[in-house]
């Protein structure tokens, strides 16, 4: 079993028992050490889960109560406030639009609210833009990134994780020096915040599709390499990005004769 079929609970596990086995081993500053580490390997994560939780839930509750009547505010009646009810008020209003929508006057109601907007011309391609970034996140008929891949980048021999997008359409496509390629679309986060980073278009060949999830390259981002997919998967990455080198330093030799 790899490193890729254990489940976070058994490695957690392996870790612990690691520790408590170098504690065994060492003196008393050492055990005190090792005791600690193991504290903190145990709480650390649970702590920052926890809180980015609870920021999260206070964030939307900070911007959902001052839009609520306080006759209808759960700690007008209360001795203390109830955390959470903003972001369940969210859910419902969010749950009961989607139903309107989904019948026929919700759908009408909602053209004529898109008919409105496409008529400002400030507001109209902000409002398309975040719509269709919204549809290809949300939407079971998206076109969010679904595969991972490899490109040379930034020098010759070095390479970076890119997550892959659509196609080029359009005066896009027709402008790319060869139209008739198979061009794709790529976005190349930056580590350890993968919220920026390049986006441009390559051709398909040029890249190295990999056979591990979104979730798993994003991990491996975040962390600059501190948490693998696992050695399997690297020794298959690793012979991928050598079987590239090899076909760019043929392509490079074809040219040249």
């Amino acid at each position: 079993m790899n490193e890729m079929d254990e489940k976070p609970g058994e490695a957690l596990g392996h870790d612990i028992e690691e520790m408590a086995a170098a504690a065994s081993q060492t003196g008393v500053m050492g055990r005190i050490r090792n005791y600690f580490l193991t504290g903190l390997v145990v709480a650390g994560p649970l702590l920052v889960t926890v809180w980015l939780t609870w920021s999260f839930i206070t964030w939307v509750d900070d911007v959902v109560r001052p839009v609520i009547p306080p006759a209808y505010r759960p700690e007008s009646y209360l001795p203390w406030p109830i955390p959470g009810t903003g972001l369940i008020i969210v859910v419902i209003t969010l749950t009961l639009l989607g139903f309107l929508t989904a019948n026929l006057v919700g759908r009408t109601l909602v053209e004529l609210g898109e008919g409105l907007l496409s008529r400002m011309p400030i507001v109209r391609p902000i409002y398309k833009t975040m719509k269709q970034i919204f549809e290809s996140l949300f939407s079971k008929t998206g076109s969010s990134f679904r595969k991972v891949a490899l490109v040379e980048f930034p020098a010759p021999g070095t390479y970076s994780l890119v997550f892959l997008s659509q196609a080029p359409t359009g005066e896009v496509a027709a402008r790319l020096p060869q139209p008739e390629a198979d061009y794709v679309s790529v976005f190349l986060p930056c580590t350890p915040n993968p919220t920026t980073g390049f986006f441009f278009f390559v051709q398909r060949k040029e890249l190295i599709e990999l056979d591990i999830s979104v979730e798993a390259a994003m991990t491996l981002l975040i962390s600059a390499g501190m948490v693998q997919p696992g050695d399997t998967q690297q020794k298959k990455i690793a012979a991928l990005a050598n079987t590239a080198r090899a076909a760019q330093v043929a392509r490079k030799t074809e040219t040249v004769e």
